[in-house]
């Protein structure tokens, strides 16, 4: 049964199917056809191009209480383009996950298919998923990635605190762990995995999660969730967020124009959102600002000395940003809950994951570094995204994609390893 912090708006996913073990090219399936055209304002749950969604968690309330930024495509599906193909290019479409795969992100982004052994990625959740290694093993074999299980020593599942002590599961979140481990797992197939599960939603919990995470010994710790900035969150930053040498990254939001925390650390990659289309372009795909990517100023952190813009004395978020639309979204395999199956997942827990992993590809940041400068450092090494929008500022850049930095998508996406090395 969903519990009441996880709404639905639709049914089922009509796409309940088992994953297909497919024949892989160096690791990685075929990738599928375009996918359809973005949604008007996915993150509220609407529908456009016969897509409709819903989010995975209930939206943060109170100050001090985080949600996660997982929105899945809860019908419409049948508009999305297969992420995986029979060795003969035939589609099954009772067997095959829509959304796009592993190959079709790292074509995406230029990203090698090797690189990151024995790095850990952690991943940073509220609850328990009680099916989460084995859903993981399913989105593997289907795209044909080695194995990543506790027995093999790839995979580890801790609670806050680090010992095999758990929260109790829930519905929502266990959507959202499934997102994050499939999209780490898809990035860098290579890394090891380590899941951290809060006792709840709150910021207090989830930093000390973070703080295990980098305990345990993760270079990269991905947290896919957000709620309201407050005068805490200062001290939240010296608390939970404030380790160098190690890559934190952090959902902007689905919300649109808007700053949530803890996104607008100035310790952390803010990781914003676009919608992502094949093209005849000669990098062969194309990507405009995602229309519930969160961005914008600050109210209380302060500026890092390695943002240059001049329309925000204060924090700007994003930093940079990956695939978010639900409309061009992923394939994630997930079974606890009322509708279990493969099924497509947008939002800005897609893209933190995905940047995470991509930093885990660049390999070991220096020790006493700020990672989140690391971008900054080479702008040029990004995919520019310059058009699009995610509301209304006056038509400034803190909303409105353009060259160069800009909010939503700030410095760009990855276009292979360079801007995320220092």
């Amino acid at each position: 049964m969903r519990t009441s912090s996880t709404p639905r708006t639709s049914g089922p996913l009509s796409l309940r199917r088992a994953g297909l073990a497919l024949t892989a090219v160096t690791g990685l399936v075929l990738s599928g056809a375009a996918l359809a055209a973005p949604s008007a304002d996915a993150a509220a749950s609407t529908t456009s191009h016969r897509l409709t969604t819903a989010r995975s968690c209930a939206v943060a309330s109170k100050p001090g209480m985080m949600a996660c930024s997982a929105l899945k495509v809860t019908s419409g599906a049948d508009s999305l383009a297969p992420a995986a193909r029979s060795a003969s290019g035939v589609v099954n479409p009772a067997a095959t996950p829509s959304g796009y795969g592993p190959a079709d992100l790292h074509s995406a982004y230029a990203l090698p298919t090797t690189g990151g052994s024995g790095a850990t990625i952690a991943i940073v959740d509220a609850q328990d998923d009680p099916n989460a290694e084995s859903n993981l093993a399913t989105y593997r074999s289907t795209f044909g990635l080695t194995p990543c299980t506790t027995a093999n020593g790839c995979f580890k599942k801790v609670g806050q605190n680090g010992t095999g002590s758990l929260p109790s599961p829930d519905a929502g979140w266990a959507e959202e762990i499934s997102l994050d481990l499939d999209m780490a797992s898809a990035i860098c197939p290579q890394c090891h995995i380590l899941l951290v599960e809060a006792n709840s939603a709150s910021m207090a919990n989830l930093g000390t999660s973070v703080n295990t995470a980098v305990s345990l010994g993760a270079k990269y710790v991905s947290n896919s969730y957000g709620g309201g900035e407050s005068s805490s969150d200062t001290s939240y930053d010296s608390l939970y967020f404030n380790h160098p040498g190690v890559a934190i990254t952090v959902s902007s939001g689905d919300n649109g124009y808007g700053v949530e925390y803890p996104a607008a650390s100035r310790y952390v990659t803010a990781i914003g959102g676009t919608t992502l289309k094949r093209s005849s372009t000669p990098r062969g795909w194309t990507e405009t600002a995602w229309s519930g990517a969160g961005s914008g100023c600050s109210r209380y952190d302060a500026k890092p000395t390695w943002q240059k813009d001049t329309g925000c004395t204060r924090r700007t978020v994003a930093d940079v940003s990956a695939v978010a639309d639900p409309a061009t979204g992923v394939a994630v395999y997930d079974t606890y809950g009322g509708d279990p199956g493969w099924e497509v997942f947008g939002g800005t827990s897609v893209s933190s994951p995905i940047i995470a992993a991509v930093y885990a590809l660049a390999g070991t940041p220096s020790a006493g570094s700020y990672p989140a400068s690391f971008p900054y450092a080479h702008p040029s090494a990004l995919n520019d995204v310059t058009s699009g929008s995610n509301g209304s500022c006056g038509g400034s850049y803190l909303c409105t994609a353009g060259p160069g930095y800009d909010g939503p998508t700030g410095l760009g996406t990855p276009n292979g390893v360079t801007a995320f090395q220092g």
